[in-house]
């Protein structure tokens, strides 16, 4: 068996599900996939929506669909609490994303249940020992490498993109059951949460799971120019926006659309970028990608050498001439 913890995507929890199919087709003594679905109390989502997403999980190979309904202000600690103590009553490898609510989970599991923990891999593989063998990278990307992770629960925190979705029809069986009691007093927090907002759902696909992203640089030129130039490129692919640590600082745009070493690595099918140098902090975070389209008026700017096409020129001229072309094809 192998525990598959769904996101809030339909997307992301797809990869999981492949990426856990993929898995057990490998290990013979573990052909099963578990998905947890962790819901923050049992009214917040509609039986009709429910009903939906435990067949979209059918149809990407979920052979069992554990509904859990945990404190609503506190829905990442609770996760914990309720993966942990299914995973000590039958122990087998857990799958994650690799997201900030998926990472702070796996990082909490390891230390419950004493097993090892790989973060943002981007392929994975049954051990010989019952374990995971991954696929990852260090330093920035620059090194590829392979890695065995050990423990009664080994976990895996997937990047979202990594692995592409595909469709595996079973019979499922859904389960749904009230948090194990995450308030006990033996495993109750000194701290606690009393208040969980959110964050607000925008138009446009996550950053981090957007088949196309169209990131922004310095040689953007201003905020307005992002409003003018990369918000309408993004809107006409229906793709997310991004941006380098220098936009960031002359307060162009916001710090959680940041990509690169500290912030959101990226494996959209296709990345335009505009305006960006390539400075290592920020490469290190779109080597992924599918195909990647530079826009520059600097011809020896670094960026062009990870890129598959590239355009010397003023982006102020070409991007609206490339938006006129694109619109007259639709």
């Amino acid at each position: 068996m192998v525990y598959v913890l769904v996101t809030e995507s339909n997307e992301t929890t797809a990869e999981l599900l492949t990426a856990a199919q993929n898995w057990v087709e490998n290990a013979p003594a573990s052909e099963w996939v578990r998905a947890v679905w962790v819901i923050p109390g049992p009214d917040v989502i509609d039986d009709e929506t429910i009903a939906d997403k435990v067949r979209f999980m059918a149809a990407y190979g979920a052979h069992e669909v554990l509904i859990m309904y945990v404190n609503e202000v506190t829905p990442v600690l609770g996760a914990v609490d309720n993966l942990a103590t299914l995973a000590k009553e039958n122990p087998a490898p857990i799958i994650v994303a690799a997201n900030p609510k998926g990472t702070e989970i796996a990082a909490r599991l390891a230390v419950r249940l004493n097993s090892g923990y790989l973060a943002d891999v981007t392929g994975l593989s049954p051990d010989r020992s019952g374990g995971f063998s991954a696929a990852g990278s260090i330093f920035g990307d620059v090194y590829e490498l392979t890695t065995a992770v050990f423990g009664p629960s080994p976990i895996v925190a997937l990047r979202p993109g990594s692995v592409p979705a595909v469709e595996h029809p079973v019979d499922t069986e859904v389960r749904e059951m009230v948090a194990f009691a995450d308030s006990a007093e033996d495993t109750a927090p000194d701290a606690r949460v009393i208040s969980f907002t959110p964050a607000v759902k925008q138009a446009r696909p996550h950053l981090a799971q957007a088949k196309v992203v169209v990131g922004g640089g310095r040689g953007v030129g201003s905020a307005e120019a992002f409003t003018e130039l990369v918000e309408p490129l993004a809107d006409l692919f229906g793709g997310a926006v991004g941006v380098t640590r220098d936009v960031v600082d002359e307060d162009w745009y916001l710090g959680t659309y940041q990509i690169g070493q500290t912030g959101v690595s990226i494996s959209p099918e296709l990345y335009i970028n505009l305006g960006i140098s390539g400075a290592i902090q920020h490469t290190v975070g779109v080597v992924t990608s599918g195909t990647i389209v530079t826009i520059n008026n600097d011809e020896d700017a670094e960026i062009f050498g990870i890129s598959d096409f590239g355009v010397v020129g003023d982006l102020h001229e070409i991007v609206p001439a490339l938006f006129d072309e694109l619109r007259s094809r639709m």
